[in-house]
C-alpha cells in the first residue's frame, strides 16, 4: 500500500500518517547527500508497509535531487538490500 509521504524539511524527516499514528523518517543532510538515521513507526501501524513507503519515497526524493545517500538506519539498511535498484 502506498501512503501520502510528505517531506518536512525544517524537521529534516519524512513523514506520513495512518489512521491518526504519525510516522517517521529522520534524516541528517550532509555534502551532497543525507544520513537516514532512524524509522519510527508507531507499534498499531506496524506490519502495513508503512516504513517501505516512508523509504522509497525519501530514496526516490534523493535520485530526483542526485543527493548520496547514507543508511544509519537499520530498517533503511536492510530495505536498501532488497531493492538496490532504488538507489543512485
Amino acid at each position: 500500500m502506498e501512503y501520502n509521504v510528505t517531506h518536512n524539511e525544517q524537521k529534516n524527516c519524512f513523514e506520513t500518517e495512518c489512521d491518526g499514528f504519525r510516522a517517521v523518517l529522520q534524516y541528517r543532510p550532509f555534502e551532497g547527500g543525507v544520513i537516514f538515521t532512524h524509522t519510527y513507526v508507531p507499534e498499531p501501524i506496524e506490519g502495513r508497509g508503512v516504513a517501505a513507503s516512508l523509504v522509497k519515497n525519501a530514496l526516490a526524493y534523493c535520485r530526483e535531487n542526485d543527493l548520496k545517500v547514507k543508511a544509519g538506519c537499520s530498517y533503511v539498511a536492510s530495505y536498501i538490500k532488497r531493492h538496490p535498484e532504488e538507489v543512485k
